[in-house]
């Protein structure tokens, strides 16, 4: 789960704009449990859609070097 879509219970605001000290201790926590502090995460279908284009930019590769 990404941090952008929680809501603090403290202030009722998104986790990922920091606004009380609460949100900006559990923006803290989530980053550090991710371990990807400055990029975003990526959804499933995001990184199923990374793979295709991977694969395809492979196999346009291989079909120019044979």
């Amino acid at each position: 789960m990404t941090y952008d879509r929680l809501v603090c219970a403290n202030c009722a605001a998104p986790v990922s704009e920091g606004r009380c000290p609460v949100c900006r201790a559990s923006r803290e926590r989530l980053q550090q449990q991710t371990g990807w502090s400055g990029l975003p995460a990526l959804s499933p279908a995001a990184l199923a859609i990374l793979l295709i284009l991977l694969l395809a930019a492979l196999a346009l590769l291989a079909a120019r070097t044979a």
